[in-house]
């Protein structure tokens, strides 16, 4: 069987499985997170850019540009997935440009929490040297080569299978399948690639809150209970985690992608899941556990909302 038609029998099948099991209800969930994120997500970065001290800031601009990230993540989430519930067909070359968008946003936003610790780790093991280790448009250059990076595994990708890109329109488009159909073209080795690049970011981040707890547990901030040090780990650990463990059952997917001793229907459960559930919440929680946890961002935002409201005052008196 030709990697095509094996592709296209799959896209078959899975739209059966969706429609057994009537998948097609999980995009309630999705818009719902994606809307709620949608009216935090805009309003932090318009604190972030106008305010001159944040954008001075390397870690406000951190915070921005995964939000940034993530917006761009579920805007092409979200209408992947609305056009597969309403069944709509899509030329296979647009799901393939979906799918190198998807992943490299979701990749930069993984970047983008990993190099947030390490500014973390920074601010607190050099203190007095933190402001000058790094200048706003060099924070810039790191953040377009960090966009970048994340794009040319993907693109590379796309650019070899060109001539083997079909040229008919797809039943479902979903990054799975795409990179699936890729892993099959290539004789595996893409969950291989995710894998070993989760893996350098969950040790690059476990190593920085190892080295912060040894330099700071001398200084008296971990022996309250609900201490602010503590809550701070807390929260961001469990943030982390949200960020990263969806993207290691997607590596799981890519691994069964090809197991035919799985049944195709808990495949489809397990990516529905995935892509309607767990890869929204890190992206609903963000604004709320990185802007607002920010003392700077939240003032930021009151001050937003009292010029607003004197503008409304002024221009009804």
């Amino acid at each position: 069987m030709t990697p095509v038609v094996f592709f296209f029998n799959l896209t078959q099948d899975w739209v059966e499985s969706v429609e057994r099991w009537q998948l097609q209800l999980f995009c309630i969930p999705t818009a719902v997170i994606t809307f709620a994120t949608f009216i935090a997500n805009p309003v932090l970065l318009v604190c972030i850019f106008l305010s001159r001290a944040l954008c001075r800031e390397t870690r406000y601009l951190l915070v921005a540009n995964t939000l940034a990230a993530d917006m761009l993540f579920l805007i092409l989430n979200l209408v992947t997935l609305i056009s597969n519930a309403v069944g709509a067909q899509i030329p296979w070359v647009v799901c393939e440009l979906f799918t190198v968008v998807l992943v490299t946003a979701y990749s930069c936003a993984i970047l983008t929490v990993t190099l947030m610790v390490v500014d973390t780790f920074a601010a607190v093991r050099w203190p007095l040297r933190y402001h000058n280790l790094l200048s706003p448009a060099q924070t810039l250059t790191i953040l377009g080569v960090v966009w970048i990076l994340c794009s040319i595994y993907p693109f590379i990708l796309m650019i070899l299978m060109k001539e083997d890109i079909p040229r008919e329109k797809v039943p479902v488009c979903l990054a799975l399948i795409s990179l699936g159909f890729f892993q099959v073209k290539t004789v595996g080795g893409i969950y291989m690639y995710f894998f070993v690049a989760a893996l350098i970011c969950t040790f690059l981040i476990f190593y920085c809150y190892v080295r912060l707890y040894m330099v700071t547990r001398t200084q008296g901030i971990w022996h309250s209970r609900f201490s602010r040090a503590r809550v701070t780990v807390l929260v961001h650990g469990v943030l982390l985690l949200l960020y990263f463990a969806p993207g290691f059952v997607f590596i799981l997917e890519l691994y069964m992608f090809q197991n035919k001793s799985i049944s195709q229907d808990l495949r489809v459960w397990i990516s529905t899941v995935n892509a309607n559930v767990l890869m929204l919440l890190p992206r609903a929680f963000a604004p709320y556990l990185y802007g607002l946890r920010y003392r700077e961002i939240a003032e930021s935002l009151t001050h937003l909302l009292h010029w607003r409201r004197r503008n409304r005052e002024n221009t009804l008196s």
